[in-house]
């Protein structure tokens, strides 16, 4: 086998590295290629390209997983640390400890990616400015979050945001909280599920949650499933929404036509079954 044929072996399967010569496997070239494919590869190349700084932080900057591969003393080398995590936020994992509890690097960290909040130690998950930065990039880091700052309200107002998914994770007074879920819902309608009942009966947040996604009418309180100007939007925004509204609703010429616009023959079957 020569070097063209080994490559083109790695650039379809990364870890078809394991069964090449020992040859390949110290080559630059092609264990690079290799960790571009699958990062997880890395695992089969020479350990002296493990321990070898340029490679390694070529190789995190492809593809982050290859962190947990390159030799101790790397996963403690802040650049390639921040370059791996840069690529993929959850190659924080595999940083020395050193790192995770140093604050001016997860602060770094999680600028680049929020995710990285998860392994962060859990001192620093109680710092308002980290958190603050995490959830600003991914509003999902407030799932790691210490309990204190799911209260906050400025940080938990960023998360919504950023992605509307992150009010499940915000403390219980907060999803009772009319401005919040209104942001949660201009940012995802299905989020609606995860705001207080009471708030599930505001005309105002749900029109805006079916606005932005029809299936949030399923979350809608009884009372705004029969309301004509909600239905309309939501089956306007996707007519699979139909079946959540109230019997009376069903029947509606203008509402049923929105529908079927919407989503044609597949509405009609969702009508068959019921």
């Amino acid at each position: 086998m020569d070097k063209k044929e080994a490559l083109e072996i790695v650039q379809k399967n990364g870890l078809k590295l394991k069964n090449l010569s020992d040859h390949f496997r110290k080559d630059k070239e092609i264990v690079l290629e290799t960790v571009k494919n699958n990062g997880y590869a890395l695992q089969y190349a020479d350990n002296s390209l493990k321990k070898d700084r340029k490679f390694i932080l070529d190789a995190v900057k492809n593809n982050g997983y290859a962190l947990q591969y390159a030799c101790d003393s790397l996963k403690k080398d802040r650049e390639i640390v921040l370059e791996a995590v840069k690529q993929n936020g959850l190659a924080l994992e595999d940083a020395d400890d050193s790192l995770k509890k140093d604050r001016k690097f997860i602060l770094d960290a999680v600028k680049n990616n929020g995710y990285a909040l998860q392994y962060a130690d859990n001192s620093l998950k109680k710092d308002r400015e980290i958190v603050l930065e995490a959830v600003k990039q991914n509003g999902l880091a407030l799932e790691d979050a210490s309990d204190s700052l799911k209260k906050d309200r400025e940080i938990v107002l960023e998360a919504v945001k950023n992605n509307g998914y992150a009010l499940q994770y915000a403390c219980d007074s907060l999803k009772k909280d009319g401005e919040i879920v209104l942001e949660t819902v201009k940012n995802n309608g299905y989020a609606l599920q995860y705001a207080c009942d009471s708030l599930k009966k505001d005309r105002e947040i749900v029109l805006e949650a079916v606005k932005n996604n029809g299936y949030a009418l399923q979350f809608a309180s009884d009372s705004l499933k029969k309301d004509r100007e909600i239905v309309l939007e939501a089956v306007k925004n996707n007519g699979y929404a139909l079946q959540y509204a109230s019997d009376s609703l069903k029947k509606d010429r203008e509402i049923v036509l929105e529908a079927v616009k919407q989503n044609g023959k597949k509405y009609n079957s969702i009508q068959k079954n019921q």
